[in-house]
């Protein structure tokens, strides 16, 4: 009898565009959270539903037919929709025909405008700790990454580092405000003096702005659509997953130039074409309404203040949350045998053994640059939260 062949017995062996990476630390960590029943405030989430008349909005596109394949900027309700917050908010006058794209979410939106406008060679700033997605992205399109650090433990933009980065060679550089993972979030004084600093470059900006109507206290969101030399060279994203509670979605925005835009269509018609058509609909008809946005500052920064004064009763040090969905604390006070963990190393022992998952900020570095500094998400219902702060009580 003759042998089957095994699926593998003639793979070609394969040279990786991306041999550093592999799994991720948020894959792991919430892998490592489902098997030992931990409370998972690690991946960047919400636990909760999002508002069943957006659920029903998208009902009632599908029953209407909206379930072929729309125009591929994205339906043309949702980019109007899109050009009047934008108007509204930050006081910016877009196109929606020609500067607004709806994309797979905000992660499709950045490696897009990368792979629109890096050519072999080029030069992109990240600044550290920075998104998962943003290195990859480079490589992929065969440019150069140019790590710059913000400052460590204010994770405040250090702008004499950023100017000596940028070369003859700098294409783009890429800032997430609010951020992930510090839970900073720019000023008013950082934006003007990026302004500033780009004006006598040809440097693109790619403004990671997910996050937007998530910041606190009373303060304001500055988003590079605010200030004109910044709009006039910026990829500005969003992501309708964040702010409506439909991470799974995967529908996001980015609003450029119009001739920033049609590179960037370019790229998009051919790596996503367009976006989930229902979706779309139910987004344009939701936004409307501007309260679920508007009202999304409060919403996260109750949950926050609940979760601070959890983590008060514990041996964390908090760090300042301005924005996002996210707690960043320092280690360094806990007892001797925890606090000398690589921060990796305290994530793995607090999920085995306190019942609680949280994510190293060393994972958001190039070279794993351990400050004792640990993210948890806040995202979660108050009862999450509750039964996460009652084991963390324990430290």
């Amino acid at each position: 009898m003759t042998e089957m062949p095994s699926i593998n017995s003639h793979t070609p062996t394969l040279t990786s565009r991306l041999p550093n990476v592999g799994t991720t630390i948020f894959t792991v960590m919430s892998a490592l959270a489902s098997e030992t029943q931990a409370v998972n405030l690690g991946q960047g989430f919400p636990d909760f539903e999002c508002d069943p008349a957006l659920v029903d909005a998208v009902t009632r596109a599908m029953q209407a037919g909206h379930n072929q394949y729309p125009p591929m900027p994205g339906v043309p309700e949702l980019r109007q929709a899109m050009a009047a917050k934008m108007k509204a908010l930050y006081g910016l006058s877009v196109n929606p025909d020609t500067e607004v794209t709806v994309t797979a979410g905000a992660t499709q939106a950045i490696l897009t405008a990368i792979l629109a406008v890096v050519h072999p060679g080029d030069e992109v700033i990240v600044l550290e700790p920075c998104y998962d997605s943003y290195v990859p992205n480079i490589e992929l399109a065969g440019g150069v990454v140019v790590r710059v650090p913000l400052s460590p433990g204010t994770f405040r933009p250090d702008f004499d580092r950023i100017a000596a980065a940028i070369t003859p060679r700098t294409r783009a550089l890429i800032i997430n405000s609010p951020h992930n993972p510090s839970a900073t979030t720019w000023s008013e004084a950082e934006m003007q003096a990026l302004q500033a600093l780009l004006a006598p470059t040809d440097v693109l900006l790619i403004s990671d702005e997910v996050y937007e109507h998530m910041v606190f206290d009373g303060q304001r969101h500055q988003s590079a659509a605010r200030y004109p030399g910044l709009a006039a060279r910026a990829f500005v994203i969003s992501s309708f997953g964040k702010t409506y509670h439909v991470t799974g979605w995967k529908v996001g925005t980015v609003v450029a130039p119009a001739s920033m835009t049609a590179e960037f269509r370019k790229v998009h018609q051919f790596n996503v074409f367009t976006v989930n058509t229902p979706v779309q609909h139910a987004l344009a008809a939701y936004m409307a309404d501007p309260a679920p946005y508007l009202n999304l500052p409060a919403f996260y920064q109750r949950k926050r203040d609940l979760f601070r004064k959890g983590l008060d009763s514990t041996r964390f040090r908090l760090l300042p949350s301005e924005g996002t969905y996210f707690q960043c604390v320092s280690i360094a006070d806990l007892a001797v045998s925890e606090r000398d963990l690589p921060e990796g190393d305290f994530c793995q022992w607090l999920t085995r053994e306190i019942g609680v998952a949280a994510i190293p900020l060393s994972a958001f570095y190039g070279n794993g640059f351990d400050q004792k500094v640990v993210r948890f998400c806040f995202a979660k219902r108050d009862e999450t939260l509750l039964k996460a702060l009652e084991r963390l009580s324990r430290l």
